[in-house]
């Protein structure tokens, strides 16, 4: 049984980061879910549990021995192990896109100190703005294929209690029981592929800003397939 990608985007943007590369994958012949995260900084702390509960709400219709490769980008990473913790499916292969990863024992902080230093002056009665506001346009710009796109990602942003970057993801043991692989965009995750690398994990590198994904959905879709079911 062909195993159903579940693309995870990053709470901080929205399903939009992730649609191009589901439509490569869907031309492909493979069965994909992009589960929406929008709404995981609704309401009070803590916010790690609603992750989980999106994405499995987006795989609803799904039967349960249906198996599944989860995919995660950016700090959606660190939500894989809670993720997994909450699945019925067999989870056959996971992914991490230039993506955070969880500690190896413990809890994993959503943010290091450095971050929340940098966020907590932008924070508006516990706010933040959206993720895109909070850089130079020359930071941003490269990171899109075309203006259309970018009014898309933008407009979907949810704005984050600054909240959601104090928490403390919990990592359940044993949620890495079956392959998981990195593929690394951009020099700020350098150290997160090699981390993985030292876990025994697949890397890859496919050069590009932080949503490489929306510039490059054919490329990515390709590493993708390589790193978890052998298709190029």
């Amino acid at each position: 049984m062909q195993p159903i990608f579940v693309l995870v985007h990053s709470p901080s943007v929205g399903p939009s980061t992730w649609n191009p590369v589901a439509e490569r994958l869907t031309a492909k012949g493979h069965q994909v879910r992009v589960p929406s995260l929008l709404h995981v900084g609704a309401g009070e702390p803590p916010f790690w549990p609603r992750a989980a509960e999106a994405v499995r709400a987006g795989l609803q219709g799904v039967p349960t021995d249906h198996p599944l490769i989860l995919v995660a980008h950016s700090n959606a990473g660190l939500f894989l192990p809670s993720v997994r913790s909450v699945l019925d499916h067999p989870v056959t292969g996971s992914v991490f896109v230039d993506a955070a990863l969880p500690a190896r024992t413990g809890p994993t902080p959503v943010a290091p100190p450095e971050l929340l230093d940098f966020l907590r002056p932008m924070a508006v009665n516990g706010t933040l703005p959206r993720w895109t506001d909070w850089w130079d346009e020359a930071d941003i710009a490269p990171m899109f294929s075309g203006p259309a796109m970018r009014r898309k990602v933008v407009a979907e942003q949810p704005r984050l209690p600054l909240a959601y970057y104090e928490q403390h993801i919990p990592v359940p043991e044993g949620w890495d029981d079956h392959p998981c692989s990195y593929l690394l965009f951009g020099p700020p995750y350098e150290d997160m592929a090699t981390d993985a690398h030292e876990r025994g994990w697949r890397t890859a590198h496919l050069p590009g800003a932080h949503l490489h994904q929306i510039v490059d959905p054919v490329g990515t879709a390709r590493q993708l397939l390589e790193l978890t079911v052998g298709e190029a």
